[in-house]
């Protein structure tokens, strides 16, 4: 085969498990022999001149076969993002990675590539979320002086905060086969406080997990026949602007407003499963204002957007629990969409409910965030302009 990748006559094309192994080899040979060369500055990458080796500090990182598969995987991506974002230069050396840069530089990186390669190893995907969420979690480490230990705070689920096998907990598995795990320590903290206390407050930025976890719970007791039915509950508040009138009957109605709990409960239990499921009223979606006067046993109940309910609202909501019932209050407090002047329901609870004992208030931060890398420096850039 030339370079240009046009096959030779005679040449059998390769196959897509050889050419797997085959890419590989060459880059493992490549950048081996580019770091062997010392007579010219060290090219990363990322294509940054870097200084000779001679010249860096260097670690070894022993690796198992899997992590030295998951560094070399899919065109290097991962290598080059490792790369860029922990300004060390990184090379395969048959079962081990040297790290070379500065000193401060290669021991950050050794720190955050331990935890990361130790969730690979546990068949956790490596992305740039995760990548993110182990250098934000280094500089508060910094910042602190150690992790932060404070049970209910998000940036860390306990004093072993830094223990990378918590990420690596399945705590469910869809019927396509995938795994959930926690991917945030404060995520941890949040199903671990939902596990533990018959009342949790999920609160916190956009994009946390906190109604999609919840409903990743929710599922998993009603498949484990622990409770008989999950109550999932909204109040109707249009965010930021008049609808105005909406066709059909009530059902109709309310699914915009429920749409994203439609969307985990098809994810968590599969579409045809869920439906089923509600057909049989073992799953209801209803609106805040029909709970009134109901009294729910044995029963999981979500409350999302919870920001938008008065205080009456939120009392309402919380004596409905009955005998063997759960519940998850979720919301963003930073995104009230009720009318000017009108007290969140969520707010105030915040301030009656905080030292009522069996209750549980969870406080997730832009370091929860788990959706796309731009949604963390939105969100941070909103809160430096709030203030």
């Amino acid at each position: 085969m030339t370079n240009d990748g046009i096959l030779m006559p005679g040449e059998l094309p390769v196959q897509p498990a050889q050419q797997k192994q085959q890419n590989r080899l060459v880059a493992q040979e490549r950048i081996q022999t580019e770091w062997e060369n010392t007579e010219q500055p060290a090219v990363s990458l990322t294509g940054q001149i870097m200084r000779e080796p001679a010249a860096e500090v260097k670690y070894r990182l022993p690796l198992t076969e899997r992590a030295l598969e998951t560094l070399l995987s899919r065109q290097e991506a991962l290598l080059l993002l490792l790369e860029r974002n922990l300004q060390v230069r990184l090379v395969p050396k048959e079962s081990s990675l040297l790290l070379l840069g500065e000193q401060a530089e290669v021991e950050r990186a050794a720190a955050i590539l331990r935890h990361l390669l130790a969730m690979a190893d546990a068949g956790t995907e490596i992305d740039e979320v995760a990548l993110n969420y182990q250098l934000a979690l280094w500089e508060q480490r910094l910042h602190n002086n150690a992790p932060d230990s404070s049970g209910t705070s998000s940036a860390s689920a306990s004093q072993n905060a830094w223990d990378a096998n918590l990420l690596n907990q399945v705590i469910y598995t869809t019927p396509k086969g995938r795994q959930i795990r926690p991917k945030t320590y404060g995520q941890y903290a949040y199903l671990q406080a939902i596990d533990r206390h018959d009342i949790t407050f999920g609160i916190g930025p956009a994009g946390t997990g906190k109604t999609y976890l919840a409903v990743v719970k929710a599922a998993d007791a009603l498949k484990r026949r622990r409770v008989s039915k999950v109550v999932l509950v909204r109040p109707a508040v249009e965010a930021g602007e008049k609808l105005g009138f909406l066709p059909g009957d009530l059902q109709e109605k309310v699914n915009p407003y429920l749409r994203p709990i439609y969307d985990a409960l098809d994810d968590t239990l599969g579409a045809e499963t869920a439906a089923k499921y509600m057909e049989r009223g073992l799953i209801e979606v209803v609106p805040l204002a029909y709970m009134r006067g109901r009294t729910l046993d044995a029963s999981f109940i979500i409350l999302d957007e919870a920001q938008n309910t008065t205080p009456p609202q939120m009392k309402m909501f919380l004596t409905r629990l009955g005998q063997a019932s759960k519940a998850v209050v979720t919301g963003d407090i930073t995104q009230i969409d009720l009318p000017a002047g009108q007290k969140s329901g969520l707010r105030d609870a915040q301030q009656v409910l905080g030292a009522v004992p069996g209750l549980a208030f969870c406080y997730l931060t832009d370091l929860d965030v788990v959706r796309h890398p731009l949604v963390q420096r939105i969100i941070e850039a909103y809160a430096r302009a709030e203030k």
